[in-house]
């Protein structure tokens, strides 16, 4: 009953933040069901299109590491209604844009929304006790990324309604809309923590603190892939006769000296209280935080990967027109309302570390399946094939999320910021490696990755409830009071 009255209210927090992350969503994918419409209306090349939906992902990494920190500082409250605030601007300005540079920077500054991801992990990890954490980042996570299939059934509906060769104009200018209704409904009706429990911070700001020289080196190797997945975007874009070699140099020597800087930062905030010493009751192990990206970076990463390649891939082993092709490809999408609260379901009630083990090896054993689909399967075949793996993959990524706010409580979000980071580093390494790979070998690739991951996460050492909250439930469980009557 204690438990019950200390957390009242966390189901309201957990749907208005779940909405919040949903529309996140539907903005980032606003321009997916327009993308023939724009290309004809303004007359762009294929090539400017893929330039616009690589651009759509590319700032997503930098700015979920940006909002992780801001996150922690500043509280989920106040960063999640300025991001919407802010982002309605470039969805203003892609309604009205004329011209292919106008779309491509307001497309850049679009993706940053991605990463409001990060910041409901750190709200709902406030809101619900360890025991119940799983299940209820599994909703926020699997219900929140349904906005980007919304986005698809919705705005071209909205835009025939509307009617003209500006439909999709106003289509996505309402998107921008609804971001600035409800940052301001969002605002007024949540707060960071229920009553009486004290929202923790990091103790310096400008990277992630760590509690160990051994951490700390971690901390710098794991944040090469960052960087390189940029530097691998700008690769490709360099390809085409759209971005210039020099312009792409340019950006090369950017991200080296950015990396730089971040290791500076690194080495700033964690060198004092490194050399002093940590307390042990203080420390965490950062081999957490690594495995977690890997994880991650096989789960999401694959899921975003597959849902790009899917409908091609059954139009052309079954001769489907590009509808059906579509419709059989979105079931893998849709399994997240299921998928990934289920996984962190399994996680809360099996164990954390044994559901993300046994998850991986299915997920491994899935792509291996789907590595022999051929025109000669019977379609439903293929497509439960594709529901289950579907299933395992965001199941997994349920299992990630349900250990990531347990790591250290008063860092959950740049731990949430850099895990989510690397969801998008996998997907731009696995969309890499689909270039060079026919659909069979690319299944086989995630499989083979899913495996070595499985075997990374033997060394993975199942995180509890932070010291931090033990201690806070600790007093709470001795005086037999409330944590409000506990705080005053």
């Amino acid at each position: 009953m204690g438990e019950e009255k200390m957390y009242k209210g966390n189901k309201k927090i957990l749907f208005m933040t779940t909405f919040a992350f949903f529309l996140s969503f539907f903005v980032w994918f606003n321009m997916a069901p327009f993308v023939s419409t724009i290309r004809d209306s303004l007359q762009l090349t294929t090539e400017e299109i893929g330039i616009l939906l690589s651009i759509n992902v590319a700032l997503t990494i930098p700015a979920r590491i940006v909002i992780g920190m801001l996150v922690d500082r500043f509280g989920p409250k106040n960063v999640y209604t300025i991001l919407l605030l802010i982002i309605s601007i470039p969805c203003f300005w892609f309604a009205l844009a004329d011209s292919f540079w106008q779309l491509f920077i307001a497309r850049a500054f679009l993706s940053v929304v991605g990463a409001g991801f990060v910041i409901g992990i750190r709200m709902v990890s406030e809101w619900f006790p360890p025991r119940q954490l799983g299940l209820a980042e599994g909703v926020y996570g699997g219900w929140g990324n349904f906005g980007s299939a919304a986005a698809a059934f919705t705005l071209p509906s909205i835009a025939l309604l509307i009617g003209g060769e500006n439909g999709w104009r106003y289509a996505i200018a309402l998107t921008g809309v609804l971001c600035i209704v409800y940052a301001i409904f969002y605002y007024r009706s949540v707060e960071n923590t229920p009553p009486g429990k004290q929202f923790l911070r990091p103790k310096r700001n400008g990277a992630m603190e760590v509690t160990s020289y051994r951490s700390m080196f971690g901390l710098i190797l794991m944040s090469i892939p960052l960087y390189a997945a940029l530097a691998l975007i700008t690769w490709q874009l360099s390809l085409t006769s759209l971005i210039p070699t020099t312009a792409a140099g340019i950006i090369y020597i950017i991200l080296a000296l950015t990396y730089l800087y971040n290791v500076y930062k690194i080495w700033s905030v964690n060198r004092k209280h490194l050399k002093a010493g940590v307390p042990k009751e203080e420390q965490y192990s950062f081999k957490q935080v690594a495995v977690l990206d890997f994880a991650y970076a096989i789960t999401f990463g694959s899921e975003l990967a597959v849902i790009s390649m899917l409908p091609m891939f059954f139009e052309e082993t079954f001769s489907m027109s590009i509808a059906q092709a579509g419709m059989v490809a979105s079931s893998f999408a849709f399994m997240n309302l299921v998928a990934r609260p289920g996984g962190g379901w399994l996680s809360d009630k099996f164990g954390r570390k044994k559901t993300l083990l046994i998850l991986l090896v299915c997920l491994s054993g899935a792509y291996i399946g789907m590595a022999q689909i051929e025109a000669s399967w019977p379609i439903f075949a293929a497509i439960a094939l594709t529901m289950t793996c579907s299933f395992f993959v965001q199941a997994g990524e349920g299992a990630v999320f349900s250990m990531v706010p347990l790591v250290k409580k008063r860092v959950t979000g740049q731990v949430a910021g850099m895990v989510g980071a690397y969801g998008n580093v996998g997907a731009v390494l696995f969309l890499a490696v689909l270039g060079f790979l026919n659909p069979s070998l690319f299944f086989m690739f995630i499989a083979g990755s899913a495996f070595f991951c499985f075997l990374a996460c033997w060394f993975l050492e199942e995180p509890g409830a932070s010291k931090e909250m033990s201690k806070e439930n600790s007093k709470v469980e001795k005086s037999g009071k409330s944590k409000e009557e506990v705080a005053i």
